[in-house]
């Protein structure tokens, strides 16, 4: 046999060899493939602002939407009020009312979010705009004059200028003014206030919208039921508009030629048209009795929310007509009188209060919408008083935060959430299921408002990709992070509307609870980021 022919035989043979060794068995190669990296788009944010204990400072969180986790904080001024974000996601400002406690002082601060990253960067240089001390020396005291403002909400659609309402203080002890209600624009470039504008005396600006054509500056004066339209430019005045009783919050149309104005003291919704500074013929609109407290404009659905706690309901109106057009009137359903779960109601009798919506969130995809409210339950056994959840002590009741989520096609209930931590199970075998809290005075808001205490008891909103929708509870100190999508990975949240996690605030410089656990900060307001 020649060389070539045992050559090509063996060479079969080892082919044969391999083949049948191997059998129908492939061993998995890796193979190097580029991957894209992320892109920073799908990066989201929420903002929570939280208040601490009288004299101390309150703080500001940002919550990475993708991740349900807490990638930033920082302190800002004593008694947050308000907070808003530049259009260009750059930096977020946030009001403080300090000086509603004595010796304390008024201030915006002003921070970069955390950026999208590996590591934890957390927030960026942080600045604080602080109000100046007027006038010269006061001769009977020797000191400088130094002011209350009480800032207590912030608004821009430009980046070049933001805008607070200062609710103001009449006659101050150690003022040079005979009033300080005011708007204080601040340039965010210089990192400086430059201009103070000076309303009525008794005024009491609330509220704020500032059109997107950053031609107009809405201010809502509790004190004088009046709208006032203020130049952005230089805080000139050029419109008073009398409006119902004790306007509370405002939305503003994207094309700049609506404003909404909601007042708390009749439950009216009035439509301005911007052109003229005009109520429209037909405005106002009943949004049920005195208590309306919130306006949304969706700008997907071209609609408004408006929530009304006294009477326990929310009305949806067309915004694409003018006036507005009602749409529906919903009646917030309770929870369960033993829901989720009590020990309480089986031995005792329980009830609860009307219930109370405070805030809306629309998804932008624009299927669903949610609804903030809360009762308050009591249960009563041998002439005591005590709550429905046998796991809070508290014997004048307790608030229970739930989460009513809507089908924005046909109104229709699709689910209720009950924002608190899920089932905990203990070292006995039992378990516990928290559905209440014990209230907190603070939380509980006045009406009409005042910088002593939160505006909302529960406040919500919705992340830019629908993916999550947030409730604060001013109560219990945590955000609830409530997933609208299914998670289709077999680990985790596989179901919609479902509360995968509850984000504390920061600690408070207060008592710890009776466990010795800290007590959290009591959120009062949450805004979206990019």
């Amino acid at each position: 046999m020649s060389f070539r022919r045992v050559g090509w035989v063996a060479a079969v043979a080892l082919a044969t060899w391999l083949e049948l060794s191997c059998g129908q068995v492939y061993r998995p190669v890796v193979i190097p493939v580029a991957v894209t990296p992320p892109n920073p788009a799908n990066f989201h944010e929420v903002f929570g602002i939280s208040a601490n204990v009288p004299f101390s400072p309150g703080t500001a969180l940002q919550i990475d939407v993708s991740g349900d986790s807490d990638i930033g904080q920082a302190n800002v001024g004593v008694n947050p009020t308000h907070a808003a974000i530049l259009p260009n996601d750059s930096r977020v400002f946030v009001a403080s009312a300090g000086s509603m406690f004595t010796g304390e002082s008024d201030g915006v601060t002003a921070f970069f979010p955390a950026q999208d990253s590996s590591t934890a960067a957390g927030f960026g240089n942080t600045t604080t705009f602080t109000y100046p001390n007027i006038g010269p020396t006061n001769p009977s005291t020797g000191q400088p004059y130094i002011c209350s403002y009480l800032p207590d909400f912030v608004a821009t659609t430009q980046n070049s200028a933001v805008f607070v309402a200062n609710y103001g203080v009449e006659n101050g002890p150690n003022c040079n003014f005979s009033s300080t209600d005011s708007v204080t624009a601040l340039n965010p470039a210089q990192d400086a206030i430059s201009n103070i504008g000076y309303l009525p005396p008794g005024s009491h600006p609330v509220a704020m919208v500032e059109t997107p054509d950053a031609v107009n500056l809405y201010v809502l004066n509790q004190g004088t039921n009046q709208v006032m339209d203020l130049s952005p430019i230089d805080l000139s005045t050029l419109a008073t508009i009398p409006v119902g009783v004790t306007p509370a919050w405002a939305a503003v149309r994207p094309d700049s030629q609506r404003v909404y104005i909601v007042t708390q003291g009749d439950g009216q919704l009035y439509t301005i048209n911007t052109n003229t500074n005009a109520v429209l013929s037909g405005s106002p609109q009943s949004v049920g009795i005195a208590g309306a407290n919130y306006v949304l404009y969706d700008k997907i659905l071209n609609r408004l929310y408006v929530t009304n706690p006294t009477a326990g309901t929310v009305y949806v109106f067309d915004a694409t007509t003018d006036p507005p057009t009602p749409m529906a009137t919903l009646t917030i359903p309770a929870p369960p009188i033993t829901a989720p779960v009590s020990t309480v109601c089986a031995s005792s009798s329980c009830s609860y209060s009307s219930v109370s919506p405070v805030s809306v969130a629309a998804l932008p995809d624009g299927t669903r919408f949610y609804v903030a409210s809360y009762v308050t339950g009591t249960a009563s056994s041998s002439g005591s008083t005590t709550c429905p959840d046998a796991n809070v002590t508290a014997p004048a009741g307790c608030i229970i935060p739930q989460i009513t989520v809507y089908d924005s096609g046909t109104f229709a209930v699709k689910t209720t959430i009950f924002p608190l931590l899920p089932p905990v199970p203990t070292a006995t075998g039992s378990t516990i299921y928290p559905f209440a809290l014990p209230a907190v005075s603070f939380c509980a808001g006045v009406v009409p408002y005042t910088p002593a205490s939160a505006r909302f008891r529960m406040s919500a909103v919705a992340s830019v990709d629908s993916s999550r929708v947030y409730a604060s509870m001013c109560d219990g100190g945590s955000v609830a992070v409530v997933a609208t999508a299914t998670n289709t990975i077999a680990t985790g949240v596989n179901s919609t509307d479902t509360l995968v996690n509850d984000l504390f605030a920061p600690f408070s410089a207060g008592p710890p609870q009776p466990n010795g656990e800290p007590l959290p900060q009591s959120p009062v307001f949450l805004l979206t980021g990019q």
